[in-house]
This record gives structure tokens, C-alpha cells and sequence, in this order.
């Protein structure tokens, strides 16, 4: 089976086709580097302009001076430590809890096939359809007033764990690769004695630690990167994520304070993104084949 591509081989194996190929190819990837990278590049140097350098029209593309002042300023300034160590609190909270119940609720519609599984599957899709910010007011309410505990988990981690639970992407996500996971690995699980909670925590999982890891991505960025719902949960400053933290203390911080405090806060899903790409890529391409 022949395969078609935009250069043909008898134009790759001539070295004049093949150096126009690479350059055009090494151009490309060049440039899409430093359309990705030069924001990054923008936001690091202009943490070490000084106030005056940072507003100059037109703008300098390197400092001409490396204040790294305004980094230790951040840092001390703008309390980071305290807000790092709240989103920090939140997003592992809301990773543990959400990766336990989707796990358990995608296992249960996928495996065990429960009464009206799919009536209630459709329900969970369905939330999909929803907007983000038509939840929000319902969602206020129900942790403003726990029904039936009628207690409050407003300043509370609690505020942002138990509504992130509630994740339909994530659980269909996982439900999809466990419904690739073949019949007979189970069933020989079963004939050996495995119970259905042993099945799950020696078998699936570790078979689906690549689909695990993207939604361990999904979950941990979602609550880093939010905004909207942490400012109405914590009125409190001092337990507030560093993304409402960034903003409510903004006001009266020098601009290249506050671009150093954004650096800082971007660091560790920069960070966790590096280390855990191979994984993403596994999980991404996890379901393309089956068995």
C-alpha cells in the first residue's frame, strides 16, 4: 500500500529536494517555537526591567538591566508562599477526591453495568450541555447551606473539593478507556478468586495509568488556572488560591512586582507539565487502539 505525501520520495532522495525540505521543515518548527516561547520570554525579562523600562514606548526586547528585585519583592510582597501552599491544598484535594469517585463511578458504568446505568449515564453527559456559569449560583447556594448538614463550607478547601468531584468530562473520559479493557483479563481475575474491588485496584488501574494521568492533568490544572469560584468561596484573603490572590492584591503592587508574581505562580504546571508530557501523550493516544 503506497502512501501519498506532500513531497514525493524521488524529490527527498535528490539532495536538492532533500535541503529545501529540511529548511522549510526547520523554519516551521522554529517558528512555532517562538510564537509559543517568546510570551514566556516577554513575562520572565519583564520581571527584571525596572518600573520605567517595563512601560517604555516602544518596548525593549532585553532588559537593559537585570533587577531581580522585583522577584524577592513578589515573593515577600504579595504573601506567595501562603497563596501557593492554599492552591496547593485545593488542587490535591480536588486531584484525590476526583480521581477516587470518577474512577469508582466510571468503573461501575463500564464494568459492573448497574441498573439504569445508562439512564444515569445520560444524565452525567448531560451535564456537559450546561454552561459553566449557569451553575454557579446553584452551586453558591448548596455550599453556602449544606442541604441536610445546613453548615457552611464557605472559607472552607471543602468548597472547592466537593463541586470539582462532580466532574462528567473526566468520568466519561475514564469510562471510555475502561470500556477497552478486553472481557477476559477480568473474567480470568475472577476465576483466580479477585474480587471486584481487588479486580479493580491490582487490574484496571494499573492498566489505566496513562488515561489516569491525563485526568490527573486535567483536574490539577482546572482548580490552579480557576477564578471565578474561589473568589466567592474564600472571602478570607489569607486562604485565598493564588489566582484571586494575584488580582485582589494587584491595586497597589508595581507592575513588575506583580508580571514576577505571575512567573512565580506559573512555575509549577509549567513544572508538572514537563515532567508528566510523556504521560499526556500516552493518555491521549491510550484510546486509539483497543485491547
Amino acid at each position: 500500500m503506497s502512501t501519498r505525501t506532500l513531497v514525493s520520495p524521488l524529490t527527498l532522495a535528490r539532495p536538492r529536494g532533500k535541503a529545501v525540505y529540511w529548511t522549510v521543515f526547520s523554519g516551521v518548527v522554529l517558528l512555532f517555537a517562538v510564537a509559543f516561547l517568546f510570551p514566556v520570554y516577554w513575562m520572565v525579562t519583564g520581571a527584571m526591567k525596572s518600573p520605567d523600562e517595563v512601560t517604555r514606548t516602544p518596548p525593549t526586547l532585553v532588559p537593559h538591566g537585570l533587577h531581580l528585585s522585583g522577584y524577592t519583592d513578589a515573593w515577600d510582597l504579595m504573601d506567595l508562599p501562603t497563596h501557593l501552599w492554599n492552591t496547593v491544598v485545593q488542587a490535591a484535594g480536588a486531584w484525590l477526591l476526583q480521581l477516587v469517585f470518577c474512577t469508582a463511578a466510571a468503573y461501575a458504568l463500564s464494568k459492573l453495568k448497574p441498573a439504569f446505568g445508562k439512564v444515569v449515564l445520560g444524565g452525567i453527559l448531560a451535564t456537559l450541555m450546561v454552561p459553566a456559569q449557569a451553575l454557579v449560583v446553584p452551586k453558591y447556594l448548596t455550599v453556602a447551606d449544606l442541604p441536610l448538614l445546613h453548615t457552611s463550607l464557605l472559607n472552607s478547601p471543602l468548597g472547592i473539593w466537593l463541586p470539582a468531584v462532580a466532574n462528567a468530562f473526566n468520568l466519561y473520559l475514564l469510562k471510555r478507556f475502561f470500556d477497552q479493557i478486553p472481557r477476559d483479563v477480568l473474567e480470568a481475575a475472577e476465576i483466580d478468586g479477585a474480587g471486584r474491588l481487588r479486580t479493580l485496584w491490582s487490574i484496571v488501574l494499573p492498566m489505566s495509568r496513562p488515561v489516569l494521568g491525563v485526568v490527573s492533568i486535567f483536574a490539577l490544572v482546572a482548580v490552579w488556572q480557576d477564578f471565578l469560584w474561589p473568589l466567592m468561596v474564600f472571602s478570607d484573603t489569607d486562604k485565598q488560591p493564588i489566582s484571586v490572590a494575584l488580582v485582589q492584591l494587584s491595586q497597589n503592587i508595581q507592575l513588575t512586582v506583580l508580571i514576577a508574581a505571575m512567573v512565580i505562580a506559573s512555575i509549577p504546571m509549567v513544572v508538572m507539565f514537563l515532567v508528566f508530557q510523556r504521560h499526556i501523550i500516552a493518555g491521549i493516544s491510550a484510546g486509539s487502539t483497543k485491547g
